[in-house]
């Protein structure tokens, strides 16, 4: 495989392992990658959590704030590639592929693992572990984990003579309570959405992920060596999809950007918003109406995808800094801080330990909207995850925007994006 062999030869310059007499010494600073994606004061509580970690054990640790997933990685690996790179990063669960065939991945396995380790690592939910292992290895850990909800409007309900405390679970009933959520002026010109969900370049994978296992699908094999774009129930949820807009006219032609979601919402130009759960304490903190927080509708039955990122590890670190990156690792990952992200950010605790704890108990206790993204983990599939991930998320995102503009039709927009996710998978399967 030409391009693989390319890849592998540019990976070959990064740094690798140092020298024994290196490995020996102690880690004294470490820099890691982390993207500002949503809402919220999470810069504040990561440079807190860096803070008390060199408190405790005299390693400090410098996070570098690279903008959204996507940039986030490209800087990374750039980086990595310049000799110059980060120790560990956040970056998407959902690129666990493309990062190993990058060979710039040192595996926990590889860095060392010993019972008590291990122990750690089962006490994550297996829901977030999948996007994990591969190949008998574990290659990242759980951190800042999601899954997609849907924030809501009270008070619009009951304005359109709804019921806000039920929730519509089927895609009939959210197209029917989104459009009569839409309102307009005597001119006819909309001043309220019914609905919104992202479609823009980075998000729309993660949306439509969501709706075709609606449907009963998933978009791709567990190997991340083959996509089903253009299978009847992924074009089925690709028509849904499309409907809001051109058969309900409950949200807007073309493309809603994730970027806008929120300020929508919040200034009551939008009455439901699909979102990460990691954006609940922003809503929390900034909405002037009552809100509601709900899984995703289905086709028969809510259904969800888990989203975000995981803590991955590169090869270019030497030992001691593999160790202190690790190290980091389980001290922003134990029960109590991870029951503390959850409560400050809206991100899943990503163990159940997490949620023992007498803060995060008292916090559902007080705020039950806390515990609906986790008690919809068991009726959740993962996120788009391929070889070359960001490419096939390019192809399929520029094919659904065709659709919501109205220039393809469901059909010609999931067989476009099949035909070049062929394309584009064809070096990664086996003969």
């Amino acid at each position: 495989m030409i391009r693989r062999r390319t890849l592998m030869a540019a990976a070959a310059a990064v740094p690798l392992a140092a020298p024994a007499v290196v490995r020996a010494q102690t880690v004294k600073a470490l820099t890691f990658y982390y993207p500002i994606a949503v809402g919220g004061p999470i810069q504040a509580i990561i440079d807190g959590y860096c803070q008390d970690f060199a408190k405790e054990t005299g390693i400090v640790v410098t996070p570098v704030y690279a903008g959204n997933y996507g940039e986030t990685l490209t800087k990374a690996v750039t980086a990595i590639r310049a000799g110059s790179g980060p120790h560990f990063a956040v970056l998407l669960a959902a690129e666990m592929h493309s990062l190993q065939d990058m060979d710039i991945l040192v595996s926990l396995d590889e860095i060392g693992l010993d019972g008590d380790d291990r122990t750690w690592l089962d006490g994550f939910y297996s829901a977030f572990m999948a996007n994990s292992r591969a190949g008998g290895k574990t290659w990242s850990v759980p951190y800042q984990r999601s899954t997609a909800i849907f924030y809501y409007n009270k008070a619009a309900f009951q304005e359109a003579d709804l019921d806000p405390e039920k929730f519509p679970t089927t895609w009939d009933a959210l197209a029917a309570t989104a459009a009569k959520l839409t309102k307009r002026d005597a001119d006819g010109r909309v001043t309220r959405w019914g609905i919104k969900i992202a479609g823009d370049l980075g998000n729309a994978q993660w949306t439509f992920g969501a709706l075709a296992f609606q449907n009963d699908q998933r978009l791709m094999n567990e190997a991340g060596t083959e996509t089903y774009f253009a299978a009847p129930k992924t074009i089925e949820a690709m028509a849904f999809w499309r409907s809001l807009a051109a058969a309900h006219k409950a949200t807007p032609d073309g493309v809603s950007p994730w970027p806008q979601l929120s300020p929508d919402f919040l200034a009551g130009n939008t009455a439901i918003i699909q979102h990460t759960t990691g954006n609940l304490t922003n809503v929390r903190d900034k909405a002037s109406f009552p809100f509601g927080v709900a899984g995703l509708a289905g086709r028969t039955g809510p259904r969800t995808v888990v989203g975000g990122g995981n803590l991955y590890f590169f090869r270019n670190a030497n030992e001691a800094e593999r160790r202190g990156a690790l190290q980091f690792a389980r001290f922003v990952s134990a029960p109590v801080r991870a029951a503390d992200w959850s409560i400050r950010t809206g991100y899943i605790a990503t163990s159940p330990a997490a949620y023992e704890t007498p803060a995060l108990l008292d916090y559902v206790g007080r705020f039950p909207a806390a515990n609906v993204a986790r008690s919809y983990l068991p009726v959740a599939t993962g996120e788009l995850s391929t070889y070359e991930n960001q490419r096939v998320y390019k192809a399929l995102t520029d094919n659904i925007q065709a659709c919501l503009s109205g220039t393809k039709t469901p059909a010609q927009a999931m067989e476009g994006a099949q035909a070049e996710a062929d394309r584009i998978l064809a070096p990664f399967r086996k003969a």
